[in-house]
C-alpha cells in the first residue's frame, strides 16, 4: 500500500506540471490571435538573429527579461523617441517617460496604435505583456500603479528599445 505522503507528493507533482501547461496554453491562443492582426514587419528567425543582438533576440523574440538597472535608457532624459529596437517602430514619447523605480525604463503612455497587449500567463500569474504593434516583439508588461494622467507604468526592457534624440544627435 502506498503511502499517503507519497500519494500527497505524486498528487502535488501533477498539480505542478498541468498548471503550466494550461496556463501556457492561454498564452499560446492569444500570441495565434495577435499574430494573425499584428506583424506588419516580418523576418525568419534567421534574420531576427542576424538583425538583433543576442541579448535583444532573447528579449524581443523569446520575452526574456533583462536585468534591472542594466540599461542606459533608465538615465535618458534627452527629448526624442523611443523606438522598437526590432524593427525601429515608434513606441514611446519621452515627454511619457518617468522614473519609476523598478530599474527598468517606464512610460505612463504609448504612441497611439505602437503596441498591442497579450495576456501572460507564465510564473502563475497574469499580466499584460506588451508588444510592438509592427514586428510583434516582446517589449515588456503594463502595470496599473502608474502616475496621472493614466495611472499605468508601461516597464520596458530597455534593450528591446532604441532612443532617437530630438536633436538628432547619437543616442
Amino acid at each position: 500500500m502506498l503511502a499517503r505522503r507519497t500519494l500527497l507528493g505524486a498528487g502535488l507533482g501533477a498539480a505542478l506540471v498541468a498548471v503550466p501547461m494550461s496556463a501556457r496554453a492561454g498564452t499560446t491562443s492569444s500570441e495565434a490571435d495577435l499574430e494573425a492582426r499584428v506583424g506588419e514587419v516580418r523576418y525568419s528567425e534567421a534574420e531576427w538573429r542576424s538583425k538583433l543582438t543576442p541579448e535583444q533576440y532573447e528579449v524581443l523574440r523569446r520575452a526574456a527579461t533583462e536585468r534591472r538597472w542594466t540599461s542606459a535608457l533608465n538615465y535618458e532624459k534627452r527629448e526624442g523617441t523611443f523606438k522598437c529596437g526590432g524593427c525601429g517602430s515608434p513606441l514611446f514619447n519621452s515627454s511619457a517617460k518617468y522614473e519609476s523605480g523598478s530599474g527598468w525604463p517606464s512610460f505612463w503612455q504609448p504612441l497611439p496604435g505602437a503596441v498591442t497587449e497579450v495576456t501572460d500567463r507564465d510564473f502563475f500569474m497574469v499580466r499584460t505583456e506588451i508588444r510592438c504593434a509592427k514586428c510583434h516583439g516582446h517589449l515588456g508588461h503594463v502595470f496599473d500603479d502608474g502616475p496621472a494622467p493614466t495611472g499605468l507604468r508601461y516597464c520596458m526592457n530597455g534593450v528591446a528599445l532604441a532612443f532617437e534624440p530630438k536633436d538628432g544627435t547619437a543616442a
